[in-house]
């Protein structure tokens, strides 16, 4: 390999926990001077590809097989990789105000990604302030700080950061879905400048096919991969207890007439139940009366976690202490998981210290360690809900439902108002909280999400059906 092969994978495979394969076999090619899309449809893979040619993977996930090269060398790892990527790599996230720090004026931020990128001089900051100006950011903005940006400022700045200095790589990941009108045709436009530079490697990550069509030199497509189930996890399913069991189940249709929903359903230890079924066929409903949240008709809903076996009340109210710990219950909307008066952090340890008897100062270590697991980190997790983003609220809830020791968690659509990368990083960690017994019910309707599943229950005209999963493997 030369030098002049800009950024190159080859046959990249990357796997998940216990060896579930995420890509596999993907090779891509960005050539010097010219333009490579990555493109596919959402939950493809194409975000995970850029991060494995980055070097620069979530937890979780591992480059498995193949190899990531740069200018004919390997892509830096460790250390020296972080700091590669800070001084040659120009990054536009799908979320673009998350690349920036809150607390910092975005000023001071573009000056210190181009002295980054080797600029020097009295002159640097001027040329940050030009570059902000240029991009559509009122220079009397220009001191504030990025969390007082609404939030087309907040893209303008994150625009001008990646873009300063001119940097040897340039990644734009789904820019249509990140940025207004007008911050993406300024994007396109520094794409453009870009075109024939020898010296310059360009990667465009987007669905969007007529952004592709005017830009693109290259496109590599990324397929979808069907998960392949755990054979550890798929064998569990026979070979453990079962967790929850509900028993002649009947909720009444708010409306009156026949029953919303009467079934039967078997919860296994480390098992992951996926629960499919069209818009208003009742997912959500059952979830919520298994959570006592809306007291069924008739039935016996039993719990057999080891300090909380026996009947379960209908209601919430009614449960044990040792009860509401193992059965746990996470919402479609993060924003009515959490108390907007609380911080993340609170939220998070709150039921560690009411159900699982912790003390103030441990509860707060834990809900950390557990927030920093989902890559919620310090700074962010001492934020009240209103200043995180919806996925970072999201996470916030499941760690919340999963810290006190839940033997089951329920829950609702939660990847549905997830990027990709940031749903399967969640998914990553129930499986692995799976892997230690937590049984999961998951309402979806994402086949992707289903296809991580051990068993999957159609819901549909309030009868459940178990789905033959032999076609999917």
């Amino acid at each position: 390999m030369t030098a002049h092969e800009g950024l190159r994978g080859d046959r990249v495979r990357v796997t998940g926990p216990s060896g579930r394969v995420v890509l596999d076999d993907l090779s891509a090619h960005a050539v010097p001077g010219r333009v490579l899309a990555l493109t596919g449809p959402s939950g493809g893979g194409k975000t995970t590809l850029l991060r494995a040619l980055l070097g620069c993977l979530p937890p979780g996930l591992r480059l498995a097989a193949g190899e990531v090269r740069w200018r004919g060398g390997p892509v830096p790892a460790g250390r020296a990789g972080r700091r590669w990527r800070l001084t040659r790599v120009g990054w536009l996230a799908q979320d673009p105000a998350s690349t920036l720090d809150p607390w910092r004026p975005v000023l001071d931020q573009v000056t210190e990604a181009l002295a980054d990128r080797g600029a020097t001089g009295t002159a640097v900051r001027a040329e940050a302030a030009a570059l902000l100006e240029r991009l559509g950011l009122d220079p009397a903005l220009h001191a504030r700080t990025a969390g007082r940006l609404s939030g087309g400022q907040a893209q303008r700045a994150a625009l001008a950061r990646a873009l300063a200095g001119d940097p040897p790589l340039l990644v734009l990941d789904e820019p249509t879905s990140g940025l207004d009108p007008d911050c993406v045709r300024l994007a396109a436009e520094a794409v453009r400048r870009r075109r024939g530079d020898p010296s310059r490697v360009t990667v465009l990550v987007s669905h969007d096919r007529r952004l592709v069509e005017d830009l693109a030199d290259e496109v590599t497509e990324i397929a979808a991969v069907a998960p392949a189930r755990s054979p550890a996890i798929a064998a569990r399913r026979t070979g453990t207890p079962a967790v929850l069991t509900v028993r002649g189940l009947v909720l009444d249709h708010p409306a009156g007439g026949p029953p919303l929903i009467s079934a039967d359903l078997t919860v296994h230890a480390g098992e992951l139940v996926a629960l499919l079924g069209p818009s208003g066929s009742g997912k959500s409903t059952l979830l919520r009366a298994l959570a006592g949240l809306h007291p069924p008709a008739a039935g016996t809903l039993v719990l057999s976690a080891a300090d909380a076996a026996g009947p379960l009340p209908y209601l919430a109210s009614e449960r044990s202490r040792a009860q509401l710990r193992r059965i746990q219950f996470v919402g479609q909307n993060p924003r009515d998981e959490l108390n907007p008066a609380h911080r993340a952090v609170t939220a998070v340890a709150r039921p560690l210290r009411t159900l699982a008897g912790l003390g103030r100062t441990p509860a707060r270590a834990r809900a950390l360690r557990l927030l920093a697991e989902l890559g919620v980190d310090a700074e962010h997790a001492a934020r009240r809900p209103g200043r995180l983003s919806g996925g970072q609220r999201q996470r916030a809830a499941v760690a919340r439902a999963v810290a006190p020791g839940a033997a089951v968690l329920l829950a609702d659509e939660i990847t549905s108002a997830l990027d990709p990368a940031t749903a399967t990083r969640l998914l990553d960690l129930l499986d692995r909280l799976r892997g230690e017994g937590l049984a999961v019910l998951l309402a979806t309707h994402d086949p992707e999400v289903a296809a991580r599943a051990d068993r999957v229950l159609r819901l549909n005209a309030g009868a459940l059906h178990e789905q033959d999963l032999s076609a999917h493997p």
